[in-house]
């Protein structure tokens, strides 16, 4: 059994990389022999071959977390459990932990991943165990679980999420800040049916060319739709300083298929400058609508559109 558990546990910080590998390899139960056979594979996908013999406390959360991981997940065990420490390294390395434990879990052994990743969750596992204060909510199969988590949560069901007060990346809110998104069609929203939202901001300086939007992802962060104030019409006004405003959005046939979504909201000025944008503020339900076909409701179903379909015949060719 190899744990993950927190950045840098068994790391000695006045020792270099190097140095770590072998003591944190040892901690974990490699032999040295082991060690020296996986030593270059693990430095490989660690990906700090520069600091390798470089003191690890002057490493950052984001090394610490490579090196501890990729000596994890050589040390080949049969059980290997990983708490939220993956949250700390960047994209890339994050899916390519992933990736490692996928291999891991393919080969016939066990991951035991704690997190609240939905995404990663109900990507990487196939059975899922809800806890809350310690006793078990609900087991089944991984996606099942994250549904029903996401859907008890009270951001999946509330009609109104205030936003004036959450932080923001960078510049954003600077000149202009969603304040507010009400969803006037009530939830859960239902594929194929009509829905209605409003964005509250709040102009800070002045501002040209503005449009505001309502976007909707997977759980893994895969933008799927997207409505905005200026895609139809072009209309993009400049607004003054100090003053409050709404947009309303209005779509007649909702063509997300029945699953849980992320929301993102954003506003930019022209074409690429960014005023706002809160990714991921919220989850969301789709349920079925009066014409859904069963078929359609299932993980992965995605958008799906209406069209002008034909079946000729086709037997004079």
């Amino acid at each position: 059994m190899a744990s993950l558990l927190e950045v840098g546990t068994g790391f000695h910080p006045e020792l270099t990389g190097r140095e770590n590998i072998y003591l944190n390899g040892a901690i974990l139960g490699m032999s040295r022999a082991e060690i020296q056979r996986k030593f270059g594979e693990i430095v490989a996908f660690a990906e700090i071959g520069k600091f390798l013999d470089t003191p690890v406390k002057r490493y950052s959360s984001g090394m610490y977390v490579r090196l501890a991981f990729a000596v994890a997940a050589h040390l080949e065990p049969e059980i290997l459990i990983v708490d939220e420490v993956l949250a700390v390294g960047d994209a890339q390395f994050q899916k390519k932990c992933l990736g490692k434990m996928q291999e891991v879990s393919r080969g016939g052994r066990t991951v035991l991943f704690v997190s609240h990743n939905m995404g990663a969750v109900s990507s990487l596992c196939q059975r899922g165990i809800w806890l809350e204060a310690g006793k078990i909510v609900k087991t089944g199969p991984a996606r099942e679980i994250v549904d029903a988590y996401l859907t008890s949560n009270a951001q999946a069901k509330a009609s109104v999420t205030e936003t004036s007060g959450l932080l923001r990346a960078g510049d954003y809110g600077r000149k202009l800040r969603i304040e507010r998104l009400e969803w006037l069609s009530g939830l859960p929203l239902h594929h194929g049916e009509a829905i209605s939202a409003r964005l509250d901001f709040r102009v800070l300086q002045d501002v040209d060319d503005v449009s505001v939007g309502i976007g909707f992802s997977t759980l893994e962060g895969t933008r799927l739709l997207t409505y905005e104030t200026d895609f139809q019409d072009g209309c993009r006004p400049s607004l003054r300083a100090g003053t409050g405003f709404r947009a309303e959005f209005s779509v007649p046939e909702l063509v997300l298929a029945p699953g849980i979504y992320t929301v993102d909201i954003g506003s930019r000025s022209g074409d690429s400058y960014g005023l706002d944008y809160l990714p991921g503020l919220c989850h969301i339900e789709v349920a079925m609508g009066k014409k859904t076909p069963g078929y359609i409701v299932r993980h992965g179903a995605g958008v799906r559109m209406p069209g002008d379909c034909k079946i000729l015949n086709g037997s004079s060719h």
